[in-house]
């Protein structure tokens, strides 16, 4: 098949919505883009493709382990997609994931918005009921900056244009990933990060999820 973007059409609104979000990755891609009708089959992740794009419905499910990205739009997504968000353990990076979020930045002239949810160390919970030095929290945190900014390295020398704001939050993946869709266009996110991608994609966010496998 070579380079093609693959979405399936349907009557339903994010049906449309794929297909048109699709029909504009197309052109920034200047890849062919192959529409097909119905519902996207459950083995959708078809690795010849370049990327597929799928409606995220009412049941989202993670696509099936592939080499493909898989894109789902919902029925409402934002239009002006003034920045992409990548979620990612600063601790174990998929280069993947990275590769992919920083492409897309670039495609769009956009900055990139690098998550990175931690939380705080066992021995914390250990010092319990007192509570957590401000100076230990702030060491810890400081760590977690470093370790992310470590990972984006070589990542910001490979796409020197792209502008990158490294954030690192005291949440929840998944609650650190909802929160930070809500102002971006695009979110991108492993296969590899299982629940929680299965739970931001249940969270009805308002923009593009990419779900791209290692």
């Amino acid at each position: 098949m070579g380079r093609v973007i693959i979405t399936w059409t349907d009557p339903s609104p994010g049906g449309r919505s794929a297909t048109a979000w699709a029909e504009r990755e197309a052109a920034l891609r200047r890849l062919p883009l192959k529409v097909a009708q119905g519902p996207p089959p459950s083995d959708q992740a078809d690795g010849e493709a370049e990327l597929i794009v799928a409606g995220l419905d009412r049941s989202p499910r993670l696509p099936a382990p592939g080499t493909t990205p898989v894109v789902f739009v919902p029925w409402a997504p934002r239009r002006l997609p003034d920045t992409v968000t990548v979620g990612l353990d600063a601790r174990g990076p998929d280069g993947g994931v990275l590769r992919f979020a920083f492409e897309a930045a670039r495609l769009r002239g956009v900055r990139l918005h690098a998550v990175h949810a931690w939380a705080l160390p066992a021995r914390a919970a250990a010092r319990s009921p007192l509570p957590v030095l401000e100076e230990d929290r702030a060491e810890w945190e400081d760590q977690e900056v470093q370790l992310l900014s470590d990972a984006l390295r070589p990542w910001r020398g490979k796409y020197p244009d792209v502008d990158v704001l490294e954030d690192v939050l005291l949440f929840e993946p998944s609650d650190a990933l909802i929160h930070a869709a809500e102002s971006s266009g695009l979110l991108v996110l492993g296969l590899h990060t299982g629940d929680t991608a299965q739970d931001v994609l249940e969270a009805a966010v308002r923009c593009p999820v990419a779900v791209v496998p290692s």
